[in-house]
């Protein structure tokens, strides 16, 4: 039975459906992987790796709608205000 889920995909700007890890799963217990740390030539930490479990494709998914585009008028260019014109600057 698949796991689905629908997520936002950024580019394209889209609605997706998505494979999730399997909840049951005896490897990684719903993870999706394992993460392990390792270390540089002096034994000292130099990050983590990610290896998915293969009850797991993170890289299955479908298009479902693709989301327009904001027109550029609506854009917002500079920082918000405050509408009732407080300064957020020191002293408050």
């Amino acid at each position: 039975m698949p796991r689905l889920r629908i997520q936002v995909a950024h580019w394209p700007r889209a609605l997706i459906l998505t494979d999730t890890p399997r909840p049951d799963c005896r490897d990684c217990e719903g993870e999706g992987g394992f993460a392990y740390d390792y270390g540089d030539h002096n034994g000292e930490y130099a990050g983590t790796n990610w290896e998915p479990c293969g009850c797991w494709n993170e890289t299955r998914c479908w298009v479902l709608l693709p989301l327009p585009r904001r027109p550029r008028w609506l854009r917002r260019r500079t920082a918000a205000r405050d509408p009732w014109g407080y300064s957020n600057e020191p002293p408050f």
